[in-house]
């Protein structure tokens, strides 16, 4: 399942104080990424990494410990990246 390797691999590259994966897949059913196999996913994620980062550079951090992931298995990926300052 997408959604556990998803965090599987947030949780081994940034060891968040929080994670959250909610897997909108269902709901675009039909959709172009839908039919080729990628999911519609948001990621609400808490984690020092991202203490001092612009918006930017926090998405760049995800969309790497991703990897491959996001070439097929996600489609659509909303990011709220927040230190825990934040």
């Amino acid at each position: 399942m997408t959604s556990e390797v998803i965090k599987k691999l947030l949780n081994d590259t940034f060891n968040p104080a929080l994670l959250e994966i909610i897997d909108n897949s269902a709901a675009h059913a039909g959709h172009a990424g839908a039919r080729s196999g990628g999911g519609h996913y948001h990621v609400t994620i808490v984690a020092e990494a991202f203490e001092g980062k612009s918006l930017v550079q926090r998405h760049q951090l995800i969309y790497k410990a991703l990897g491959d992931l996001m070439k097929q298995q996600i489609h659509a990926l909303g990011i709220n990246a927040l230190s825990p300052s934040e």
